[in-house]
């Protein structure tokens, strides 16, 4: 088996040769067809996240990541073979050769929270491939069980891969938007800008203003079915917000999530506004206190999605036939050229690993 992992933050991804495993206890073995390259994972890269007032940045090994590790979150392989203590009622309608979609937001499984379904918000034990454990940049890899993974029933797996982290990311946060009948404005036209105004559309949303700062990621936005689109750091951004928007702006979904971002994002915003915070870019925040209970602003944080939000994700690219973002293969070998394509900006879309 071939991966290619982060031996030490900040350095080269190491390439590997190594046995291929074999599947034990409930696990399953999958041949990667697919593994997208996230802006997650230059986080995971690097090291750390960025907490801005001066702060010691939040080191990745103090979360409990440890090294050698795979990166890869969003992935998607075909079935070899099955672990030994699989019951057949636990492969539901899976057998070995579909093609699946591996689902790795992974908590400790037992506690309240990861048996409520929302696995992605364990504090006991986080355990999300790629992250936690070894993920998709491989040409294989093991996942713990079969109820993590969805088949794609016929969806292409280079397209489909981002949708278990940018797919299930912007529809986690749409979601939690109260009210999709008014123009949002959106941060941030990268993967998951550009996957957010595909799903908007789909679940028959208004549409979105999308700011970035970058001309060419603007253009795709507009490509994609954005209402309008700004300049962030054009001095009267605010002013175009307003008028782009026509009416009071009452929902922010910030996907970039940096100083400047969420400043921008918090000042447009109307009373009673809600602004979603996705993105980890970091730093700190820069809002006037009183002006949060004077708007009575809500500031609501958005982590991935659950399981069962990624299986109403999936059925809802099949129902409304919802287009894919544009992605760039790169052979897996190209795994380190895709993480400086992705940190210098280069990519529009997603870059998808291909074994």
């Amino acid at each position: 088996m071939k991966s290619f992992q982060v031996a030490d933050f900040n350095a080269p991804l190491k390439e590997v040769d190594a046995p291929t495993p074999q599947p034990s206890g409930t696990q399953v073995l999958i041949k990667v067809k697919a593994a997208g390259v996230c802006h997650s994972d230059l986080h995971i890269w690097e090291g750390g996240y960025d907490l801005g007032h001066g702060r010691k940045p939040l080191s990745l090994r103090d979360r409990g990541v440890s090294l050698p590790r795979t990166m890869g979150h969003e992935t998607v392989g075909e079935i070899v073979a099955f672990g030994p203590d699989i019951a057949a009622a636990d492969k539901g309608d899976l057998k070995v050769g579909d093609t699946v979609l591996v689902y790795p937001w992974l908590g400790c499984g037992k506690c309240p929270t990861c048996v409520g379904g929302d696995e992605n918000m364990c504090v006991i034990k986080p355990n999300a491939l790629g992250v936690y454990c070894d993920g998709g940049y491989a040409d294989h890899m093991t996942v713990p069980n079969a109820k993590y993974l969805v088949n794609l029933k016929g969806l292409d797996p280079v397209t489909a891969a981002p949708y278990a982290c940018s797919g299930v990311t912007t529809y986690s946060a749409l979601k939690k938007v109260d009210d999709l009948q008014t123009p949002i404005v959106v941060f941030g036209a990268g993967g998951l800008g550009l996957m957010l105004l595909s799903l908007l559309k789909a679940m028959g949303g208004k549409g979105a203003i999308v700011v970035d700062i970058d001309v060419k990621k603007r253009e795709a936005a507009m490509a994609a079915g954005a209402l309008a689109t700004v300049d962030g750091k054009a001095p009267d951004a605010l002013e175009q917000l307003a008028k782009a928007a026509g009416g009071p702006i009452r929902a922010v979904i910030d996907l970039v999530g940096s100083a400047q971002t969420s400043q921008l994002g918090f000042d447009c915003l109307t009373k009673g506004g809600k602004l979603i915070i996705v993105g980890l870019f970091g730093g700190g925040a820069t809002w006037a206190l009183p002006l949060i209970p004077m708007k009575a602003i809500t500031i609501q944080g958005s982590y991935v999605g659950n399981l069962r939000e990624t299986q109403e994700l999936l059925d809802l690219v099949r129902t409304k036939k919802v287009a894919p973002i544009p992605v760039t293969p790169m052979p897996l070998a190209k795994a380190n050229d895709a993480l400086h394509d992705l940190q210098k900006g280069k990519l529009v879309g997603r870059a998808i690993l291909t074994p």
